[in-house]
């Protein structure tokens, strides 16, 4: 299993290279998940110093060949960053190895059971416990521009390849990249969709249809209600 470290519009040092191989503890991450390929490890640092308490941005990604597993985090430094970061990720991995186990003992869970196994926005430790959610920073989307607190701009457009799936199956990956949202294409009705999260337990859904009379230009369905 490969390990790549690279930096978003910043040098990474070779001492924080090796901390990385460090601290990502490869055997025990093919425990929790044998069939992982590789993970990427990337650096980005925030030049505002209003947010230099935040001026450090981690974010590790596993593939395999299961779903993606995503965590991130920010501090004042990339190895603070880091720990964090490694914590939230060996919490998901955690969480994927005892969903893999539940399944094979008691079957599939049902879009009902999901909360009994997804705590809502809750973040678990490596012993299973709760712990606090660290703040984040406040984002705004313009179109295809994403703002991250007062600025500056960043463009991010970012293009998956995706099978279709069950709501079941969105629910659980949106859990493990730790989003609150999750785009998908519904293998029942073929049509691109959103599950996100509203309150406590509760998850919306939305469906894209498309109307050949609906005059171009028109505001998609917002996230709400």
């Amino acid at each position: 299993m490969d390990i790549v470290v690279k930096g978003r519009k910043t040098e990474v040092p070779e001492r924080f290279r090796k901390h990385v191989a460090e601290k990502l503890n490869l055997e025990k991450i093919q425990k929790l998940d044998g069939k992982v390929i590789s993970l990427d490890v990337e650096v980005s640092k925030e030049h505002n110093p209003r947010q230099a308490d935040r001026s450090d941005r981690v974010e590790i990604t596993v593939h395999s060949r299961g779903p993606v597993i995503r965590a991130e985090a920010a501090a004042g430094d990339p190895y603070a960053a880091l720990d964090l970061a490694h914590g939230k990720l060996e919490a998901r991995l955690r969480k994927q190895h005892d969903k893999r186990f539940t399944r094979r003992g008691n079957g599939r869970l049902s879009a009902a059971e999901v909360p009994d196994v997804v705590p809502g926005v809750a973040q678990l430790n490596g012993n299973g416990e709760l712990v606090a959610d660290e703040p984040e920073v406040p984002t705004t989307m313009m179109g295809s521009i994403e703002v991250q607190g007062e600025g500056p701009l960043v463009v991010r457009e970012k293009t998956h390849k995706a099978a279709p799936m069950t709501l079941d199956q969105a629910l659980y990956e949106m859990e493990l990249v730790g989003h609150d949202f999750y785009l998908f294409v519904d293998s029942d009705t073929k049509q691109p969709s959103v599950v996100y999260r509203r309150h406590a337990y509760d998850y919306g859904v939305i469906h894209l249809e498309s109307d050949p009379l609906a005059e171009s230009g028109g505001a998609g369905g917002a996230l709400g209600g």
